[in-house]
């Protein structure tokens, strides 16, 4: 088929990767002027994928109407906090029926909508059944790399999260469905702030114990958060949600595990961001949960604890003892 992929970032040219290497007649939208070129006489992206080549049908452009021209499939992996503007600009060169897959994770400052209700807002209602979700533990860089990977994609109509499975599915890159969109949505958003503590944590010097620790207790704190928006706790225990978890908060790709390693090592957030590339989600993210659970009436002491870290100047260490001097409690109480 003939796929659009809007977003020339590492995740976007990973998943473009994939539907080339499907044989599906794939066409990147970038924002960025100089990838197209790369990508079209060297089939690579130098930016952000150095030294990976990409399958022959992987072709680029910066052209948002050129990209969309023809789809049958439209995979929208912009960053989360401009999804709204690049979404809206597409509306006018969207097919009709086109199943549209968002792989973007993040909750949006201003709105503290997930991606599925920015995309409700921004397309016109006919196109809303033909939305599905796609996440899951992949980095970018293994993806193209074509290591073993497995991903969900979730949308309410189930022949659309079918089509979508057949198109990214091979013997490398597997994909399953789901029908809960809040739930896979909210596991790869929450994640990433997981795995900033996850960071803060090894850059503090701890070890595996810690880790654990946060991680355990971090997925305790994202469950509770999506139960509450109306996600099936078993998805949060699927590629979603601990599988996504476990990734973010361990590898050594995870942009948002390095936001945390440096601050955990005494940098501040504007020093570590100053020298970061690509867009480390988790850090909009934060704020967006601490406003959330507010909303909600939730409390979410370790997601509340790393928002005070970026957003307050609160020291790692003074964090670790705020947590620690909890009142104690039975392990499953709040749930």
């Amino acid at each position: 088929m003939r796929a659009a992929v809007i977003g020339g970032g590492s995740w976007g040219t990973a998943l473009a990767s994939v539907l080339g290497h499907n044989g599906h007649d794939t066409r990147v939208w970038c924002f960025e002027k100089d990838i197209p070129e790369q990508i079209n006489s060297r089939h690579e992206n130098e930016r952000y994928l150095p030294g990976l080549k990409l399958p022959l049908p992987v072709t680029a452009t910066s052209d948002l109407e050129e990209a969309l021209r023809g789809a049958e499939l439209i995979v929208a992996v912009s960053p989360s906090h401009v999804t709204r503007t690049v979404m809206r600009s597409a509306v006018p060169f969207l097919p009709h029926n086109t199943p549209i897959v968002c792989a973007s994770k993040g909750i949006e400052n201003e709105s503290l909508q997930t991606m599925h209700e920015v995309l409700e807002e921004e397309l016109p209602p006919e196109l809303h059944p033909y939305l599905s979700f796609l996440s899951g533990p992949s980095f970018a860089k293994e993806t193209v790399q074509k290591m073993p990977t497995a991903v969900v994609v979730a949308a309410t109509w189930e022949r659309v999260a079918k089509i979508v499975q057949r198109a990214f599915s091979n013997d490398y890159f597997r994909c399953y469905t789901s029908n809960d969109v809040v739930g896979v949505e909210l596991g790869g958003a929450l994640k990433n702030v997981c795995a900033i503590g996850a960071g803060i944590s090894d850059g503090m010097g701890f070890g595996n114990n810690s880790r654990a620790l946060l991680m355990t207790r971090g997925l305790s704190e994202l469950v509770r958060l999506a139960m509450r928006k109306g996600a099936n706790p078993l998805t949060l225990s699927g590629l979603a949600g601990m599988g996504d978890l476990v990734l973010t908060c361990t590898g050594e790709l995870s942009r948002n595990r390095t936001v945390g390693l440096e601050l955990g090592r005494g940098k501040t957030i504007k020093e570590v961001l100053a020298g970061m590339t690509q867009v480390a989600e988790g850090v909009r993210t934060a704020k967006s949960v601490h406003e959330l659970a507010q909303k909600l009436g939730l409390d979410l002491p370790i997601h509340e604890a790393i928002y005070k870290i970026l957003y307050e100047g609160l020291d790692p260490r003074l964090a670790l003892q705020q947590l620690a001097s909890r009142e104690l409690k039975s392990e499953f109480q709040l749930h």
